[in-house]
């Protein structure tokens, strides 16, 4: 592939990635019914793993396309 298409490949899947943290989130605020209790603060705080997470594969699997 070129360059170009690479780059846009990799842009992509970032703004992909951060979409889902993003739906994650909005899930998360929405799991409480009286507000923004316990349930949902453990959500967030398995939204913010699980980005890293998926941003850790995602950066380890563009690594691996490079070489």
């Amino acid at each position: 592939m070129s360059d170009e298409l690479d780059a846009r490949v990799e842009a992509g899947i970032a703004v992909f990635a951060v979409l889902v943290f993003i739906g994650i989130l909005v899930a998360a605020a929405s799991m409480g019914a009286g507000g923004f209790g316990a349930t949902s603060a453990y959500a967030v705080v398995g939204a913010i793993v699980v980005f890293i997470l998926l941003m850790a594969g995602v950066g380890y699997w563009l690594s691996g396309k490079q070489g």
